[in-house]
C-alpha cells in the first residue's frame, strides 16, 4: 500500500473525527437531501444495497437514507461479513428487521439468511476520502473491493462523504471507483 495512501486515510480519519456529534448530523441530513434529489432522478432503481453506520467512527447516519427508501417501498439490502474472510454475505433488510451492534461496532441485522446479490443495481460504498476521477479510500480493510468485484458491472457504485475530493488517490489494480459521490453540496460523476 503506497504511503500517500496511508497519509490520506489518517488525514480523513483525523477530519471525520473532529467532526461533533451535532456536525455529522447536519451533514448526513444534508446528504440525505442530495441523495434524494439524485434519487429521485432514476426511477428505474428498485434495489438498493446500503452500508449502517458505525456511530463511534462518525459514519454518514446512512439511517436517513434507508428510511427515505423504505417509504419508497424500494428493496434494501446490506451486508455482513462472513466470519475469517474478506466477503460480505447479503442480507435483505425491511422496517421489521431488528438489528444488534456487533464489537466493532456495527449495526448486524439479527437471524438474516444470506441472499444473492444479483438483483442489486445501487450499492452506497463507506469511505474516508475521494479523489476528482471517482477512486476511493476506506478504511483498508478490503471488503467492498472484493464485494463490488463479485457484482455486475452495470451495478452503480454511489460513495457518501462528509468532504470535498481530492486531487488524486493513488490506485491498485484491485481498486474499484465510484461512479458517483454525494456530498452535503454536491453530487459527482465520473
Amino acid at each position: 500500500m503506497s504511503t500517500e495512501k496511508e497519509r490520506i486515510r489518517q488525514l480523513f480519519r483525523d477530519k471525520r473525527k473532529s467532526l461533533s456529534i451535532e456536525e455529522v448530523q447536519r451533514r448526513s441530513q444534508l446528504i440525505c437531501r442530495q441523495f434524494q434529489f439524485w434519487f429521485n432522478l432514476h426511477p428505474e432503481i428498485f434495489h438498493i444495497h446500503i452500508y449502517l453506520p458505525i456511530a463511534h467512527q462518525n459514519e454518514i447516519n446512512t439511517l436517513l437514507i434507508r428510511d427515505f427508501l423504505m417509504d419508497k417501498g424500494k428493496s434494501i439490502y446490506t451486508s455482513v461479513v462472513k466470519a475469517g474472510t474478506l466477503q460480505l454475505d447479503t442480507v435483505k433488510i425491511d422496517s421489521n428487521t431488528v438489528f444488534a451492534i456487533n464489537k466493532w461496532g456495527i449495526p448486524i441485522p439479527e437471524n438474516s439468511k444470506p441472499i444473492s446479490p444479483n438483483k442489486i443495481q445501487l450499492v452506497l460504498i463507506p469511505l474516508l476520502a475521494f479523489d476528482i476521477k471517482g477512486n476511493r479510500i476506506g478504511f483498508g480493510k478490503g471488503y467492498y473491493d472484493v464485494f463490488l468485484s463479485g457484482l455486475d458491472e452495470k451495478v452503480l457504485k454511489v460513495g457518501l462523504s462528509f468532504f470535498d475530493p481530492v486531487a488524486h488517490i493513488p490506485s491498485e489494480t484491485h481498486d474499484i471507483p465510484l461512479d458517483y459521490c454525494i456530498t452535503s453540496e454536491k453530487v459527482f460523476n465520473f
